[in-house]
């Protein structure tokens, strides 16, 4: 039984890394209908950002937290210089869009830091607890942490505040939203600048967890980010939450008690039973279902 809970423990670690990039790509989806492809290779870039302020001496959370506000103020500009001009034409043209942008930041990142492995800093301590014989880092306790502060922070803005609000109506109708004031473009480049904040979060933590990271480590983590949207709802941001740490568990749980599947084919293992979900629930989990009148 406590190797199980530590299995499940594990997973749920892993899953709230996938929750914070999954909740960047559903403000993304949510405001502007765009599934971003460069998602995570954004985070990757802010990552070597956060990482040289570390390399010049600064606090870790210091890092982190300068890298996301630069993240802020670099998604903003992407949508207002390489997005908008392409919206409203075919849906092509952003998916190719995206994916240019994919392609062109790795090759940044490789060309200006290399493509050599880099140490990033654990923010949290190097210490576990035990709880009833379970052994919990407090590096994994401190992730989970950061993803409920995120959560409850994102449900404040959309909720409690006039540009939640206006996010949201710009989100359900954008021309609609236009005829009564509210400034269409500036909401949708706070939604990207926000998503590659959290991004740059997701980023930075990955890279701690893994005590060392490259220009090519949030590709695997974007894919199951992406499941994990899907899987809670690309509309719902409880859902990639909660698809985030469903899909960690199940990486983990098939991997360790699935003989046959073992840790090479968890991974697909996990997408298998993600299919089956969304078989049953097309739009997700907490997704809303589209109505269609004719």
């Amino acid at each position: 039984m406590e190797l199980f809970l530590e299995r499940l423990i594990v997973g749920i670690g892993r899953g709230s890394i996938y929750a914070l990039l999954a909740l960047a790509i559903v403000l993304i989806f949510r405001s502007t209908g765009i599934l971003n492809f460069a998602q995570g290779e954004m985070a990757m870039f802010s990552t070597f950002v956060a990482w040289t302020f570390q390399d010049n001496g600064a606090n870790v959370w210091v890092s982190i937290l300068a890298a996301m506000l630069l993240s802020l103020l670099g998604g903003a500009l992407i949508e207002r210089v390489i997005i908008r001009p392409v919206e409203g034409g075919s849906p092509l043209n952003i998916v190719i869009v995206t994916v240019g942008m994919f392609l062109a930041l790795n090759a940044l990142a490789q060309w200006i830091w290399g493509t050599e492995a880099r140490t990033f800093a654990n923010p949290f301590p190097n210490e576990a607890y035990d709880l009833g014989g379970v052994s919990i880092d407090a590096d994994l306790l401190g992730r989970l942490a950061v993803l409920a502060i995120v959560a409850f922070v994102l449900y404040l803005l959309f909720q409690k505040t006039k540009l939640g609000l206006a996010m949201r109506a710009v989100a359900s109708n954008t021309e609609s939203s236009g005829l009564v004031g509210i400034q269409v473009g500036r909401m949708l480049m706070i939604g990207w600048g926000l998503a590659a904040a959290l991004g740059a979060l997701a980023g930075s933590l990955t890279a701690a967890r893994n005590s060392q990271f490259d220009p090519t480590f949030m590709i695997p983590v974007l894919v199951f980010s992406f499941a994990a949207a899907t899987l809670g709802g690309l509309d719902s941001p409880l859902g990639a939450v909660v698809g985030g740490l469903i899909v960690g568990v199940v990486q983990e749980l098939v991997g360790a008690y699935v003989g046959f599947v073992g840790t090479d084919l968890r991974d697909g293992a996990a997408f298998v039973i993600i299919l089956v979900i969304l078989l049953v629930k097309p739009s997700g989990l907490f997704g809303k279902q589209t109505v269609a009148r004719v």
